[in-house]
């Protein structure tokens, strides 16, 4: 597989955790928290995947306001992005996983070949920002309400995008 790294933001330990998951099922041994990301991660990079929890009414984890500067500026042209989310179903069924819509916006801006949309399908949720053309910009996730879905939609997700990186 090519040069990927997997960047993460996490205030509770969640998404680091689910970090942790994908990077094994995928066999990326690099990850780095949005806290502390250098743009010459992103620039040595060849692939990313940005995860993010989603807090309040659809925004971004804290730790990425500084590091969306970083991929927004960045050239992703010719790199390939996948994104994945966490976000409560039930509790915030107008915003889930709305974060990963700002990751997904960042990325296409900087010329990023994006992959690994998901179908809503299975999914309890009013509204999400992070949903075009009827599919999530990534793989959401929701360990509050549906944990015993995580590791097979994680599966399902990972055998999606393994080819295209």
């Amino acid at each position: 597989m090519k040069n990927t790294v997997i960047i993460f933001g996490s205030t509770t330990g969640t998404c680091e955790s689910l970090a942790g998951q994908i990077a094994a099922k995928l066999g990326v041994n690099k990850i780095v928290n949005a806290a502390s990301l250098d743009a010459s991660v992103v620039e040595a990079a060849e692939n990313l995947i940005l995860g993010t929890s989603t807090w309040g009414c659809g925004d971004l984890q804290d730790d990425w306001y500084e590091a969306l500067d970083i991929i927004k500026s960045a050239n992703l042209a010719g790199k390939t992005v996948a994104i994945f989310g966490c976000g409560d179903s039930m509790s915030y069924c107008d915003s889930f996983c709305g974060g990963m819509a700002e990751l997904y916006n960042a990325a296409k801006a900087a010329g990023a070949n994006v992959i690994g949309q998901v179908s809503t399908e299975g999914y309890s949720f009013d509204s999400s920002a992070a949903v075009v053309d009827g599919k999530f910009v990534g793989l959401a996730l929701d360990e509050d309400n549906e944990a015993g879905k995580t590791t097979d939609r994680i599966n399902a997700w990972a055998d999606a995008i393994l080819p295209l990186l």
